[in-house]
């Protein structure tokens, strides 16, 4: 791993109607629109969406390094984030994100330390613990 602090750079770029394209070195552009709840045509990945899929690509990603470190053995994880975004007084903002986690582990497997091993990922996510919006974690530890 590089020495902190890392940098990432996006450029977004948009004529004045339709998608913006968000382009990062080294990964394909990718188009994003406004959500339909903000009169978005819904057909294209938007902020609001990214945010939220943030969450569970890095509770999945950070799950993945810890694991391996604690030399857990898992099958499969799929996590689904729901984000709610609602005032906070006169400010829209996301106020909580909810993580639904569900582990595959093969037979034999401690469940308890596959348990506390999500519970450690959520707490160590970079990304909700740079928003100030409130995360659960609902998870589930099945064999398989």
């Amino acid at each position: 791993m590089d020495a902190f602090p890392h940098h990432y750079k996006v450029t977004a770029r948009a004529p004045t109607e339709g998608n913006v394209t968000l382009s990062a070195e080294g990964v394909p552009d990718l188009p994003s629109a406004a959500p339909t709840q903000f009169d978005g045509p819904g057909d294209q990945w938007s902020p609001e969406d990214l945010l939220v899929a943030a969450v569970s690509d890095c509770f999945i990603l950070t799950f993945r390094a810890i694991a391996k470190h604690s030399k857990l053995d898992w099958t499969s994880l799929e996590c689904t984030t729901t984000g709610t975004l609602d005032k906070d007084g006169r400010t829209t903002c996301f106020t909580a994100f909810a993580i639904e986690a569900t582990l595959v582990v093969p037979e034999g497997t401690d469940t308890d330390k596959a348990q506390r091993l999500l519970e450690k990922s959520e707490q160590g996510c970079l990304v909700t613990n740079s928003l100030k919006a409130e995360v659960s974690l609902s998870a589930e530890v099945t064999t398989g």
